[in-house]
């Protein structure tokens, strides 16, 4: 405790159902030890950092800060960095954990056909609206506070982006939505799609809400049409928001497109004018290098999901080849875990099998999480985020680690991957909100009431898949 009249401790519990702290408007984190990010990346000793209103207005010695605080925060035994960012992320996933119901899969298309799009079609809007509340509150705990989302629920899909939006302001994280638009359930759905996205891109051009911003979403090409894909295009394009779309993710995508209209995907979605510099194309795992060159050229950001990649054996992208060539890649998890730092372990590894080589990639993926990633979100949201930098937002964790060897800017990135990644989050600020500290979270929520209504909805789903 700093002695100043207004310090505090610990988390206030006695707020309405799911409401998020108020913003402290000078706060002090103090006695850590600071992990920057960013470009170079710096590790400070003996600093102490200081928030206002939600953003990081100083950098320094503790003495070089003068009181009073609104609340205070000591980061003794921690590292204080930035809440870590997810480029790929679908939260409507949530309630089929544990189902067993699907029909075994032998290739990426059955597994479409058998669990996501029969598990889609079956989604309520409250259903929609759980999952992602159970998905923020696993964030939350994890240190990602902000994630990129790619929605899909094609028979409730009016409203469903403002309910995905609810939870995440309750949250007190930030996120990116979108709806997945396809052509797979006929043109009514098509229609409703595509104006979902544009509704929830015109509310978030009026609100200017920092905690939400809007991308189009598609699903990816070998399900739409090319008058749909220009449709998007258009409206994407007088709205001034960027498309996040699945690309090349199996063999199968780009074996469709060629069949049926003669492209790869990337060759594809760039002459329907869909790839840019505030795209995201998640997967790119057959990608020719003619495909490489067209992401590079567009400044097309890449989201790389190495456990998903695995987990539906559709292969490993050439993270290597695509940076090599000047395609920005960052790193996603479609939805496999928030766990940011679980996730890159996971990159880095399947990187060395995919090279067959166990001393390369190591600064590529450590670059996906730490660079691009914050990269992607600045440029959404327009000030910087992921970085620990005076006029930064305040989106900061806390983390449990005493450093067992030297760590300093030449060995912080080996402590992040084989050290941090292993350790507890002990706080969670995300815009000057504490959301978590001392492992508790800091916004009133009843876990358990709330775990028993998902649970009730996922059997009630269940049912009907």
């Amino acid at each position: 405790m700093d002695g100043n009249p207004g310090a505090t401790r610990g988390c206030r519990l006695d707020l309405p159902f799911f409401t998020v702290i108020p913003m402290s408007s000078r706060m002090l984190i103090h006695n850590g030890t600071l992990i920057t990010l960013g470009v170079p990346c710096q590790v400070l000793e003996k600093q102490a950092l200081l928030v206002e209103d939600g953003r990081i207005t100083q950098i320094g010695p503790r003495s070089s800060i003068p009181g009073p605080f609104t609340k205070v925060i000591d980061a003794t035994g921690k590292v204080v960095m930035p809440g870590l960012v997810n480029a790929h992320m679908h939260f409507y996933s949530t309630l089929v954990r544990g189902l067993g119901k699907m029909a075994p899969s032998a290739t990426f298309q059955e597994v479409l056909d058998n669990l996501w799009w029969r598990l889609d079609r079956k989604l309520s809007l409250e259903d929609v609206e759980m999952s992602a509340q159970i998905v923020l509150l696993d964030a939350i705990r994890k240190g990602t506070t902000t994630l990129v989302d790619h929605h899909a629920s094609p028979f409730a899909i009016g409203g469903s982006l403002d309910r995905i939006a609810k939870a995440v302001k309750t949250s007190g994280l930030r996120a990116s939505l979108c709806y997945e638009v396809s052509d797979r359930d006929g043109a009514a759905i098509t229609t409703e799609g595509l104006e979902e996205n544009a509704a929830f891109a015109r509310r978030c051009a009026k609100d200017k809400d920092p905690q939400l911003r809007a991308l189009f979403g598609l699903h990816a090409a070998f399900t739409l049409s090319d008058q749909t894909l220009d449709r998007a295009a258009l409206l994407g394009h007088d709205l001034g928001v960027g498309f996040h779309v699945h690309v090349a993710e199996a063999a199968s995508d780009v074996a469709a497109n060629l069949k049926e209209h003669g492209q790869t995907p990337v060759a594809r979605l760039h002459a329907h004018r869909l790839l840019g510099e505030q795209s995201i194309a998640a997967h790119a795992v057959h990608v020719t290098d003619k495909d490489i060159d067209i992401l590079a050229s567009t400044d097309t950001f890449v989201a790389h999901n190495p456990q998903s990649n695995q987990n539906n054996a559709v292969g490993i992208a050439d993270v290597l080849a695509l940076v090599n060539r000047g395609v920005r890649v960052g790193l996603g998890t479609d939805a496999m875990t928030v766990n940011m730092l679980e996730e890159i372990r996971v990159a880095l590894w399947a990187q060395h099998l995919r090279q067959d080589n166990p001393s390369c990639g190591f600064m590529e993926i450590a670059n996906s999480l730490f660079v691009r990633n914050p990269e992607l979100v600045s440029r959404m949201w327009g000030f910087p985020l992921g970085t620990l930098t005076v006029g930064a937002a305040a989106d900061i964790i806390l983390v449990d680690y005493h450093a067992p060897t030297p760590l300093d800017g030449n060995t912080v990135l080996g402590h992040l991957i084989f050290g941090i990644s292993q350790a507890s989050v002990d706080t969670t600020i995300c815009g000057g909100r504490v959301l978590m500290q001392d492992k508790r979270l800091c916004i009133d929520v009843d876990e358990a009431a709330l775990a028993a209504r998902s649970r009730e909805l996922a059997a009630k789903l269940w049912d009907r898949f």
